[in-house]
């Protein structure tokens, strides 16, 4: 009754079908991984988030300190005085919204005389065009203390953005000790400060950036739970297949035998005229 099982459609129909069970079981364990990454991340800018803050420079206490995953989003403090004289801005950046700006970076000195923290002072719309420097709120005089957030520097190679040359004057692509200190020649402590709040307060400063999401775990978790319902379906559906055309090879067989004095008269003589 199955015999049909070993022509070449079907055969290929069922070797399509064990490739498929594997590659949709590895594709469900992809989106589990990503699940438990979402949730492990999630957990992690949680706890840095919620901790007592700490001077900057015991977190990151040398130039070239590569800030580790365990620190990143940790809170921070910082006092010291701006260095307005080597602010720059950052291109392509959004706001909340989406809209395309800069992030507005200042060099700030810290008053222990450890070193000078870049300082993410908040993003700031564009100005009339992109050679020109935008608008931006002057940093706070003298001596203020900063809170804010403990962030790796970012480079080319993890942000897949291209170095370009012949950026406009104080422009740049990335927030990069390594670049900024050859620029200034100052001895910049490693990763930078995203900035959440400043003592005194100023008067008017760039939009201060909201802390990141942590709450959302995202679709991973349904989407591996889809890809094993699929695996599931796989051989069931080929099974459904199979004994559809079982039927329909019966059926055929059946009425192929029909006995020509089974056939009513009416029939066999509308078919001799």
């Amino acid at each position: 009754m199955y015999r049909f099982l070993l022509t070449r459609q079907w055969l290929i129909t069922m070797l399509v079908a064990l490739l498929l069970i594997p590659a949709t079981i590895k594709l469900g364990f992809w989106q589990l991984h990503r699940h438990e990454a979402r949730v492990a991340r999630n957990e992690l800018i949680g706890q840095a988030l919620t901790a007592a803050p700490v001077p900057y420079d015991t977190l990151s206490p040398t130039p070239g300190f590569a800030v580790p995953k365990d620190l990143t989003w940790r809170a921070t403090t910082a006092t010291g005085q701006y260095d307005p004289a080597h602010e720059f801005v950052v291109r392509k950046r959004t706001d909340s919204s989406g809209t395309i700006g800069y992030f507005v970076v200042t060099p700030f000195l810290l008053a222990d005389g450890k070193g000078t923290v870049l300082v993410n002072r908040g993003w700031v719309a564009s100005g009339v065009g992109a050679t020109e420097y935008p608008p931006v709120p002057a940093a706070p005089t003298g001596e203020v203390s900063l809170t804010g957030r403990l962030r790796a520097e970012e480079t080319y190679g993890a942000s897949g953005i291209k170095d370009r040359a012949g950026l406009p004057d104080r422009q740049f692509n990335l927030i990069n000790t390594d670049e900024q200190a050859r620029r200034t020649g100052a001895p910049l402590l490693g990763g930078y400060l995203e900035l959440t709040g400043t003592t005194p307060a100023p008067a008017d400063q760039p939009q201060l950036i909201p802390e990141p999401n942590h709450s959302d775990i995202g679709p991973h978790m349904a989407y591996a739970i889809q890809w094993w319902l699929f695996t599931a379906m796989i051989p069931v559906g080929v099974w459904v297949l199979a004994r559809r055309e079982a039927k329909e090879r019966a059926k055929q067989a059946a009425e192929a035998e029909v006995p020509l004095d089974a056939v009513p008269a009416g029939s066999v003589s509308q078919s001799v005229s």
